[in-house]
């Protein structure tokens, strides 16, 4: 791996060792119970597992249920339905990007949420999760550093970029009570089609994405959020969207075992505190065609079995179609996760507080013993994981100050970070006549959607144009820019298109014989530019960040010299 040294893998794996001291995992194989006092609660002192097996054998049904659910909520503010969920005993809530715009809200919310699950029995704190993995999936927005992503960190080579940006994006949403990411995503770059994972993954190496993810979780534990990677077992390989239908993934048992499964078991050999279930088929693998979300074989037989996690195993969301179409309705989905292995079952929407999903797999404890165990020893994992975590001494605060967050978001330090990440990752996929100063580029033409772009670009060529489309536009708003871009070249020397997917391409595209030097930035999945061999220069940033477009430039420009390389074999 590009300058992946033997003294960096050893700090790497020193900060990886601290994983299990902070998070420490168990299951309910634990010492026999003590008789602790009737008036216990998630704050008394005695040991981890005594307390949490003491806890989950006094709790109800219906407290038990509740703690390994996780609800979002609409709007900025949480409704008073999810409270009353909190004081049945919800365990976790998810913060959505639809909760974000203002994120002294955020924080109010989860101070408010928190201080309820405080007067609750055994004053259990919830779990507070979003996905904030950097670059293009950012669900707290507000003023949070837009980052350059997993896939900016694979083409710079560098661990300790992955480190070093889970620490800054996990100190930013610590700052607001979230306790948890989903991130990071170990998914491979193998379908380059896929608008699902693209520049989400590390790259297509399954070695180089299990050292870099297990560097992103140190650096997240190093800030205190606990990490989650995905989607387990690999959502790389498929360009079907989990939110819409059941991807199916068509590879047999060894392509499998040596590439989708290596990250993965990377990051369990290394105590992972949580992964994430996708819902994803592997027909070849399980036969039933179940989602892996769904499955006993990939959860329980081979997450928990071969594999030897212990931690906590997290669904993605359970109202996507890629579960409900195959179980056949929300509830029975609800009860086929539980019964897979999964600890915690998020629900972008709360519940109804007697909806089918709660009441049905309710009386399923009174009449199953077997689902009421599985249910008992997911309680018992959730809860046994929040005592390591709030009583490490890095936890997250309970109760955020809104009023003193914007003092720590954007990360001061983690500003600076970023820009030189992003330098180290732009990548001259042709390097053309490059650098190009704004005298040698003459008249310059910005071709693109971006406010930033232009922005970034008119700071360094103050001779210019601007073509601009929308970020995503229709097949009429597209063909109207193809049939109108080379009449609005025609009086520049240079043009600089933005590519960032297929729309934007075919507009770039007609470009070709125009007689003009054309540069392509390629923001976003690099598939979309790799057939611009015709072009000057191409230059890929893999984010659409303010940090990766001032590194862009600057590469263009000459005031550095890009050394990044693709992350995976084009």
């Amino acid at each position: 791996m590009k300058h992946f040294t033997k003294s960096i893998l050893l700090i790497i794996n020193i900060l990886i060792a601290a994983l299990p001291r902070v998070f420490a995992q168990s299951g309910t194989s634990a010492e026999p119970l003590r008789e602790l006092p009737r008036d216990i609660t998630f704050w008394s002192d005695y040991p981890a597992e005594t307390l949490a097996r003491t806890i989950v054998e006094r709790m109800s049904d219906a407290e038990c249920l509740s703690q390994i659910f996780m609800f979002g909520w609409a709007g900025a503010e949480p409704e008073q339905l999810l409270y009353d969920w909190v004081s049945r005993g919800l365990g976790s809530v998810k913060v959505f990007g639809w909760n974000t715009d203002d994120i002294r809200l955020v924080a109010g919310a989860i101070f408010s949420l928190q201080r309820s699950a405080s007067q609750t029995r055994f004053k259990i704190p919830l779990f507070v999760a979003t996905d904030q993995e950097g670059g293009w999936i950012r669900h707290v927005k507000g003023e949070t550093s837009v980052t350059p992503g997993n896939m900016a960190i694979g083409a710079a080579g560098y661990p300790v970029d992955a480190w070093y940006s889970a620490y800054y994006i996990s100190r930013e949403i610590k700052a607001l009570g979230i306790n948890m990411n989903f991130a990071p995503s170990v998914d491979l770059f193998t379908d380059r089609a896929s608008s699902i994972i693209g520049p989400r993954s590390f790259g297509d190496n399954p070695e180089y994405a299990g050292i870099l993810g297990a560097a992103f979780c140190a650096g997240s534990v190093a800030a205190g959020v606990i990490p989650t990677a995905k989607h387990f077992p690999g959502h790389g390989d498929t360009d079907g969207d989990s939110h819409v239908k059941l991807p199916e993934i068509d590879i047999d048992e060894k392509t499998f075992t040596h590439r989708e499964l290596v990250p993965f078991e990377y990051l369990v050999k290394r105590k992972i505190p949580a992964i994430m279930s996708g819902h994803l088929s592997f027909p070849k693998i399980d036969a039933s065609g179940a989602p892996a979300s769904l499955s006993k074989y990939f959860l329980t037989d081979l997450l928990r079995g071969k594999l030897g996690f212990d931690g906590l195993i997290i669904t993605d969301d359970m109202m996507m179609n890629g579960d409900t179409l195959y179980a056949g309705s929300l509830t029975n989905a609800f009860y086929l996760a539980i019964a897979a292995g999964n600890d915690i079952l998020i629900s972008s929407t709360t519940a109804r507080l007697n909806e089918p999903l709660w009441a049905v797999n309710l009386d399923r404890m009174k009449t199953d013993g077997a689902f009421r165990d599985r249910v008992k020893d997911a309680a018992y994992r959730v809860i046994k994981a929040k005592l390591d975590y709030f009583k490490s001494g890095n936890a997250a605060p309970l109760y955020p100050d809104a009023a003193a967050i914007r003092r720590h978001i954007p990360d001061k330090e983690g500003e600076k970070f970023f820009l030189e990440q992003a330098c180290r990752s732009i990548t001259l996929y042709k390097k053309g006549t490059l650098p190009l100063s704004a005298k040698d580029a003459g008249r310059v033409l910005f071709v693109g959607s971006l406010s930033r772009f232009f922005s970034e670009g008119k700071r360094r060529y103050v001779s210019s144009g601007d073509y601009r489309f929308s970020s995503e536009p229709g097949p009429n708003e597209t063909q109207y820019m193809c049939d109108r871009i080379l009449e609005s070249a025609a009086s520049y020397d240079t043009v600089v298109c933005c590519v960032s997917n297929t729309q934007s391409a075919r507009i770039a595209r007609m470009l070709k014989g125009s007689g003009k030097r054309v540069v392509i930035f390629s923001i976003m999945s690099p598939e979309y530019a790799l057939d611009f061999g015709w072009a000057d220069s191409v230059v890929m940033g893999y984010s659409w960040s303010s940090y990766t477009l001032d590194a862009m430039f600057g590469a263009l420009a000459g005031e550095y010299e890009a050394q990044g390389t693709l992350p995976f074999k084009p």
